[in-house]
């Protein structure tokens, strides 16, 4: 599982010309599965996140984290995340889960994410979105399952 996290003033996702995931400060979450997650995984990615001190205090030091701001989530399944550009010009996406595990894990990573108290929007499952992202740094970070 690789997740993607920026720091974000405002970050809102747009489907079919609506709004439909809109947050203000907080973390926007790109988060890509791959066939080889399961729930362990999942859960323990989404519990360090919650943990994860990136937001400053008063005095200027990433020692705050998401519950500590009042912040929100934006989330949005991302299986470009898992693009192997290594060979030829076109991205492979074989490292990508299904779409039907995919999906599964997606929603059981934004659950897990609410029940640690965290205020959590999305995007649409395998829609076309549109992201609007008003960073805060920037301030990116990228969360891989396999170094954890």
């Amino acid at each position: 599982m690789k997740v993607l996290l920026q720091r974000v003033q405002s970050a809102k996702v747009t489907v079919n010309s609506q709004v439909y995931g809109s947050i203000d400060r907080g973390l926007l979450m790109f988060v890509g599965i791959t066939h080889k997650d399961d729930e362990s995984i999942v859960n323990k990615v989404a519990n360090k996140i919650c943990g994860l001190r990136v937001f400053e205090d008063e005095f200027g030091k990433t020692n705050l984290c998401l519950d500590e701001v009042r912040g929100k989530v934006l989330s949005i399944s991302q299986f470009t995340l898992y693009a192997d550009c290594s060979k030829g010009k076109r991205p492979s996406f074989t490292d990508a889960a299904n779409p039907e595990l995919a999906k599964r894990l997606y929603e059981s990573f934004n659950s897990c994410l609410k029940s640690n108290g965290c205020v959590v929007e999305t995007g649409v499952f395998g829609a076309e979105m549109l992201v609007d992202i008003v960073n805060d740094g920037p301030f990116t970070i990228m969360i891989d399952s396999k170094e954890l």
